[in-house]
């Protein structure tokens, strides 16, 4: 008898900055490569958001309505994990 087992991924979203360090191309192969991540250590990536903003806000990494973007997505999808492109510090 095959014993059947359901896959359950977890929603995730992404986050990136275009800025001078890091341009649109490289921005969207990190996400690639933290999208894969995601998917390995049982992520689904629901949608991403990038932004151009350079320096990153040093409070939010992202700007005030691209934040407020985010947020709400979370809010009406079911998001259990946001995942920036960057080393963050709490």
């Amino acid at each position: 008898m095959i014993e059947e087992k359901s896959l359950s991924l977890e929603n995730a979203l992404l986050v990136g900055v275009i800025n001078s360090r890091q341009n649109e191309e490289q921005s969207k192969e990190y996400l690639d490569e933290l999208e894969f991540l995601t998917y390995t250590a049982g992520g689904k990536v629901l949608k991403r958001f990038t932004q151009k903003i350079d320096p990153p806000n040093p409070k939010t990494f992202i700007g005030s309505g691209k934040m407020q973007e985010v947020l709400e997505f979370v809010k009406t999808q079911d998001v259990s994990s946001v995942i920036f492109d960057d080393e963050l510090t709490p």
